[in-house]
């Protein structure tokens, strides 16, 4: 959270052809939120249908797929579930220091759209991604577009 994945994702949809563009969160939007072994499952079961599909379909060359991933575990029952036979997966995650990390996270709380506790959050599981399976790419005082760039040539 806040390191800049969807920003990123909708960017490399941009720039990538034949593009789709898939935000995990899109799979869980529910008010109130909750956090069980039961939507757990659905919203794993959502991604994977929705990426499958995707897959499935000629008119799409690429799929983004962005999604707080901090543990091998989520990102592995993920590529289980999915039929990844005829495709190039690169797993990649975005990294941002603990200041970076505020200062777009108080940004978002300022302007209303994210509320103070997902700071917390956030900087509690900066340490988890080192342990994650994945390409590690910065974005400390990087642009979007350059973030974008430096994945594409991954």
């Amino acid at each position: 959270m806040g390191v800049g994945k969807t920003s990123v994702s909708q960017c490399l949809k941009r720039e990538l052809p034949n593009a789709v563009f898939l935000d995990g969160d899109w799979c869980w939007d529910a008010d109130p939120f909750l956090v069980t072994e039961e939507t757990k499952e659905m919203v794993i079961d959502n991604i994977c249908y929705l990426l499958n599909r995707f897959i499935q379909c000629s008119a799409y060359e690429n799929i983004i797929f962005c999604w707080v991933m901090h543990e091998q575990s989520i990102i592995d029952t993920i590529l289980n579930k999915v039929k990844i036979t005829d495709c190039v997966v690169k797993v990649v995650s975005l990294m941002a220091n603990e200041e970076t990390l505020t200062k777009r996270i108080m940004k978002d709380v300022d302007s209303g759209s994210r509320g103070t506790d997902v700071l917390e959050r956030s900087i509690a599981r900066i340490p988890f991604y080192q342990s994650v399976s994945s390409v590690k790419v910065q974005t400390n005082n990087k642009t979007v577009y350059e973030i974008a760039k430096e994945i594409v040539g991954i």
